[in-house]
């Protein structure tokens, strides 16, 4: 009669080394643009950002000045869930609006 084995296989436990440190990068910030386009009328975005972002009418003529003569505009800058709502609430209102990582 064979011997009955007492103890099961143990799988091996990986240790971690204690001379590492964790660390937890913080969300860069995300750029919400706004692009020119053909469609919208110039009071209709200054609209729209005062809507969307709460800005006052000066800021948001800035805003929409510079989409219109530049092409583009940084309206945000914000981490990536509210950039995403932004952009969101933006195409909502049928302006043309992207996000990209800060940098």
């Amino acid at each position: 009669m064979a011997p009955l084995l007492s103890a099961a296989p143990t799988s091996p436990v990986r240790e971690r080394d204690v001379t590492t440190e964790d660390r937890v990068r913080p969300d860069a910030p995300w750029d919400v643009l706004v692009w020119d386009d053909p469609v919208n009328l110039m009071s209709y975005v200054v609209f729209v950002f005062r809507r969307v972002f709460g800005y006052p009418e000066p800021v948001a003529r800035k805003l929409m000045l510079e989409v219109h003569h530049q092409g583009r505009a940084l309206v945000a800058s914000e981490p990536r869930e509210q950039a995403e709502f932004y952009v969101q609430q933006l195409h909502g209102y049928g302006l043309h609006a992207t996000m990209q990582r800060s940098s």
